[in-house]
């Protein structure tokens, strides 16, 4: 009992463990007998169809007497008669997977998918189909012009996969029937080894259309990109001729709305971008993972999707990286212009600040001016109030000469006049 509580399960858990130590085996290989049939659907979806997804799942395989997925549950297998559905729920797709055993027919492809299709109860369309593939296991060594036939008039991808112990073919182009065709003749593998080659053919086929959505994104913002493209020069040439603060505001909001249409389009091609470089990075894994090897005059996997797909792939790369280069190069252009503009405004109000202070000298001199006149002013109506005092003393009999007495007091009122002006103005300045 004591080396029973001594166990990893004595511990606490971490709350993500369980989920960690399972996402290694959240998508199991299984083995698959010699022949099979495998048809292999991929549906592009959101979070509520997903779910829908999920619950058809479980119904299906309640009506068998079987447990359905759980809410977290990245991969589900149910065993049917002579068929089993493995479901997959990816990011923003879900995958249906049909594996026939025991094919009657060792005649590649054939019986036709729709017949195949009749023997099972198809699940809902969860959302828009984007991957159909038919692959067919076969037994036998496999002659690569007999292959070829099949795929005809097109030249198909033909190598040797596992050590030699496989061959593979396909043409990556959908049949009469919508199915891209996937031939895989088992040599010598054992049932883990073909369902194990059979899972990275068929994810070298979902990974690779996956990858491929991101070349009609690409194509779309081509026009809109060259337009900015072209319009960033023309402005960069007008900065070098804008004066003023009104011309330079003007280019620096032409500027930031390239910017922001840019910046837009950049937000919504963000996501697609980023999946396209992880989808080709997958599909680059898997090819390296089959291990195939070239034979004479037939291109092998990786020689073929090399040629036909990185074209495509270099083109959302080069896309991504213009819209970064331009953002760059606007970002520079708008903080240069923005720099100008700021230095253009401190300027003006340098010289707003000068002619203020100008303005503010002016009336200081204007008033010690009118202060002057003032005290000149207040000072002759005083005096003219104390000649008239004085004249009226005179006229009443009062031995005083009114020009002498008057004269005499005008320095004295003056004075006090000044000295009250005076003190008058310092009071205002401190308050």
């Amino acid at each position: 009992m004591l080396e029973a509580n001594l166990g990893a399960s004595a511990f606490e858990q971490h709350a993500l463990r369980a989920q960690i130590l399972g996402e290694l085996h959240a998508r199991p290989t299984r083995p698959l007998e010699t022949p099979a049939r495998v048809l292999h659907f991929g549906f592009l979806l959101d979070s509520a169809q997903a779910e829908a997804d999920r619950q058809a799942v479980v119904e299906a395989a309640l009506s068998r007497g079987q447990p359905g997925p759980d809410a977290q549950a990245r991969q589900y297998r149910v065993e049917m008669a002579g068929v089993s559905l493995t479901w997959e729920r990816h990011g923003e797709f879900v995958t249906h997977t049909w594996e026939f055993s025991n094919a009657e027919a060792q005649t590649l492809f054939n019986p036709t998918p729709a017949a195949l299709m009749q023997k099972v109860k198809l699940l809902p369309q969860p959302g828009p189909l984007l991957v159909a593939a038919d692959l067919h296991l076969i037994a036998g060594e496999g002659d690569p012009s007999k292959i070829t036939e099949i795929f005809d008039p097109l030249q198909p991808a033909v190598s040797e996969a596992n050590h030699g112990r496989a061959l593979i073919a396909s043409d990556f182009a959908p049949d009469t029937f919508g199915f891209v065709r996937i031939a895989l003749v088992n040599r010598s593998m054992p049932p883990m080894a073909a369902g194990r080659l059979a899972q990275r053919l068929l994810e070298i086929e979902t990974y690779r259309t996956l990858a491929l959505l991101g070349l009609p994104e690409a194509q779309r913002l081509g026009p809109p990109t060259r337009e900015i493209e072209r319009e960033l020069p023309r402005l960069l040439a007008a900065m070098n001729h804008a004066q003023g603060v009104q011309q330079n505001s003007q280019l620096l909001d032409d500027l930031t709305g390239l910017a922001t249409q840019l910046e837009a389009e950049a937000a919504i091609s963000q996501f697609r971008f980023g999946a396209t470089h992880a989808y080709n990075d997958l599909v680059l894994e898997r090819l390296e993972a089959i291990d195939e090897t070239a034979l004479p005059d037939y291109p092998s996997f990786n020689g073929f999707l090399t040629r036909r797909l990185q074209p495509a792939i270099r083109t959302c790369f080069n896309m991504e990286s213009r819209q970064a280069e331009l953002s760059r190069k606007l970002s520079r252009a708008a903080d240069l212009l923005r720099t100008r503009v700021d230095t253009e405004v401190e300027q003006q109000n340098g010289d707003l600040l000068r002619k203020m202070g100008e303005r503010v000298q002016l009336q200081l001199r204007l008033q010690q001016t009118v202060e002057g006149l003032s005290v000149a002013a207040i000072t002759y109506y005083i005096a003219s109030v104390i000649m008239k005092m004085l004249e009226g003393a005179h006229e009443a009999g009062a031995h005083v000469d009114p020009t002498i007495w008057t004269g005499a007091a005008i320095p004295f009122i003056a004075a006090f006049v000044w000295w009250t002006v005076r003190r008058i103005r310092k009071r205002h300045e401190a308050e």
